[in-house]
């Protein structure tokens, strides 16, 4: 057998119960459940095999009996993928299972510590179950080990004699048997909680700007800050919803996802921040959360490669209708998390107000920009003068356009 087809069949193992509709813990959960009460059967096999062997055939059967329960329980589980009856099915015969070999073979030291196994049910409802459910399972192994004992004296009084080599032979096994066990199921558990904290903070990191996350998670009080210099980029297609009505929904929705996508992959290569879409309205800012002295510069080398590249994200023949228009305006900016249920990370002041008037107000595949930032770009970059433009809320201002990068 390779190692990919032997992969597989361990996949498929761990599949055994699994239901589409699972959530990615409970999926884990149960994969993890199956493989450790799998793992388990041959031990019980053998360790009913050993005491058969030395005449003890009636403490043999306690195993037996645990390999024949735990089968049966998976197979109930694969047709029913009940999780709660495998979980309790699994938790009570790892608990009682070894106490009864314990009462059969007449005490704690004649059957090599075989008690030790019931620790891995309140171990497993920590696993597999909440951290609360543990207790109560802790409660029920103390009270399971101290019956065990009572009882071993009063079934079996004298205890099995059995060869002192066998005895100690079997102490060892038990314990670094139980150990194994219980290591394996205590790592594979923290590795998955790992592996979902991990996938957790990179969806966080998704909506939130890496400082801004961090901080949230040491802090939960509200964020707000200013920041002196920073500039605003604000992008949308023109004639969208005529755009959007020739097309279907599934083709509206690819376009803006490339659209956007393309978008997304510029701000990570000028390094700037995506602050959230609107319908087709895109809104980039750059020095916050992180202040740099380019700011402008790099939100028109961005706003410049935009015009390029989006008319690549809409196929024949509606490419060459796809114009964006582009707005940015440069200034203070206050900054800060708003909301507690999908918050978002947003900006507001006059500069936020300006770029978007600068976007509306502009004219299809041009980039208008206020006096603001035309200062920070007129020696890099080559503008032209709009005029007087009549700005809602604002009366005339003097805007430019952006034509290009110098040289």
């Amino acid at each position: 057998m390779t190692t990919g087809q032997a992969r597989r069949l361990v996949d498929r193992a761990l599949s055994i119960g699994a239901d589409p509709a699972d959530s990615t813990d409970e999926r884990f959960r149960k994969r993890l459940l199956v493989g450790v009460a799998i793992l388990i059967l041959p031990f019980g096999f053998v360790w009913g095999c050993l005491y058969w062997a030395v005449g003890e055939h009636g403490v043999a059967l306690t195993p037996w009996g645990y390999v024949i329960g735990s089968a049966i329980s998976l197979v109930v589980f694969a047709r029913t993928r009940n999780f709660v009856f495998l979980r309790t099915a699994q938790l009570l015969l790892i608990l009682i299972v070894p106490a009864l070999g314990m009462i059969m073979i007449g005490g704690l030291e004649e059957s090599s510590s075989v008690i030790l196994w019931s620790l891995l049910a309140p171990l497993g409802a920590v696993a597999f179950d909440r951290p609360s459910r543990a207790w109560p399972w802790f409660g029920a192994f103390v009270a399971t080990m101290v019956l065990a004992l009572v009882l071993a004296e009063l079934v079996r009084p004298n205890g099995a004699d059995l060869p002192d080599a066998f005895v100690r032979t079997f102490d060892v096994l038990n314990i670094v048997v139980v150990s194994f066990v219980a290591m394996l199921l205590l790592v594979t558990f923290a590795r998955g909680r790992d592996a979902a904290q991990a996938r957790v903070e990179a969806l966080l990191l998704n909506v939130l700007p890496s400082e801004i996350a961090e901080r949230l998670q040491s802090d939960s009080s509200s964020i707000a800050d200013h920041f002196d210099d920073a500039s605003i980029l604000f992008a949308d297609v023109v004639d969208f919803t005529p755009l959007s009505s020739s097309l279907d929904a599934r083709e509206v929705v690819g376009f803006l996802d490339r659209l956007f996508t393309t978008f997304d992959e510029l701000v990570d290569r000028y390094d700037v921040e995506k602050i959230k879409t609107i319908g087709d309205c895109y809104m980039v800012a750059a020095g916050v959360p992180r202040p740099r002295f380019d700011h402008a510069q790099a939100l028109a080398r961005v706003a410049l490669e935009m015009r390029e590249c989006a008319r690549d994200c809409l196929p024949e023949p509606n490419a060459r209708d796809l114009r964006l228009r582009i707005g940015i305006s440069s200034g203070p900016v206050v900054a800060g998390v708003i909301g507690r249920r999908r918050f978002l990370y947003d900006l507001w002041g006059d500069t936020v107000n300006m770029a978007s008037r600068m976007e509306s107000h502009g004219t299809p595949d041009g980039i208008q920009i206020t006096r603001s930032t035309w200062e920070l770009l007129r020696d890099d970059f080559v503008t032209e003068s709009c005029g007087l433009v009549d700005v809602k809320g604002k009366g005339e201002v003097e805007t430019w356009r952006l034509v290009g990068a110098r040289g």
